[in-house]
């Protein structure tokens, strides 16, 4: 069946980290890139986070711009893009920014979590995958039932692990922030897998402001099992 075109974004340090440690978020980009995103996000159909990163970052996923929802909306088009998670215990805050911003939301989990979601009162479309979670079955869903032809991914690092270790991201967009982070605790962009597509075929890079935006596309993707996640729990 098919599936969204999935859209991996991602900013790094030099040497490979996603944050630091600290209280508040590191913030690796700058205006001019935090702007491209929200270009980004005002082209596609649906943002997908994973319930770690709500947990950790608890974001908005918004496009700021007024001038981009009213163009969304003149095209026909829902203001906000919808906003997809997935947690398999289904444990999420209820007073989480994600549930309370922007337009229509989605959470994808288990038959457990399904029940722990509703209990908890989140507000969203509470879509059940069975006993576990299935990458390929959550996006022919969001694919058939929702619309989404193009999805953009913003994290956290286990899920774009799992996506391009599953043969399913169609495009990474990766920034490249000139600050080391050098903390062995602090959360990297890429973790464990197998990692079967070899070399990447590059087909953009250019400066945005101080950090550099380069986009892959990955030409042989691998076809490894869905690994455990702690974003996913």
């Amino acid at each position: 069946m098919p599936h969204p075109y999935v859209l991996l974004s991602a900013a790094v340090s030099l040497d490979g980290y996603l944050d630091d440690t600290g209280p508040e978020r590191l913030l690796l980009s700058g205006p001019a890139d935090f702007d491209r995103v929200d270009e980004v996000r005002a082209s596609v159909d649906a943002i997908l986070v994973g319930a770690g990163t709500i947990r950790a970052d608890n974001p908005r996923l918004l496009v700021n711009s007024p001038e981009r929802r009213a163009a969304r909306l003149a095209g026909g088009r829902a203001e906000y893009p919808l906003k997809v998670t997935v947690s398999g215990s289904g444990d999420l805050d209820p007073a989480a920014r994600f549930w309370h911003t922007g337009g229509e939301k989605v959470l994808y989990t288990t038959d457990e979590g399904a029940e722990r979601a509703h209990a908890l009162g989140l507000a969203a479309d509470v879509v059940p995958l069975g006993d576990g979670l299935d990458w390929r079955r959550l996006l022919e869903h969001l694919h058939a039932e929702r619309g989404v032809r193009r999805l953009m991914v913003e994290g956290g690092g286990t899920v774009h692990t799992q996506l391009l270790t599953e043969g399913l991201a169609d495009e990474l967009q990766l920034v490249l922030a000139p600050l080391f982070v050098g903390d062995p605790e602090a959360p990297r962009l890429f973790g464990p897998g197998s990692y079967q597509g070899g070399r990447l075929r590059m087909v953009e890079t250019r400066p945005v402001g101080d950090v550099v935006l380069t986009r892959y596309e990955p030409t042989a993707p691998g076809t490894g099992p869905l690994p455990s996640a702690a974003d996913h729990h």
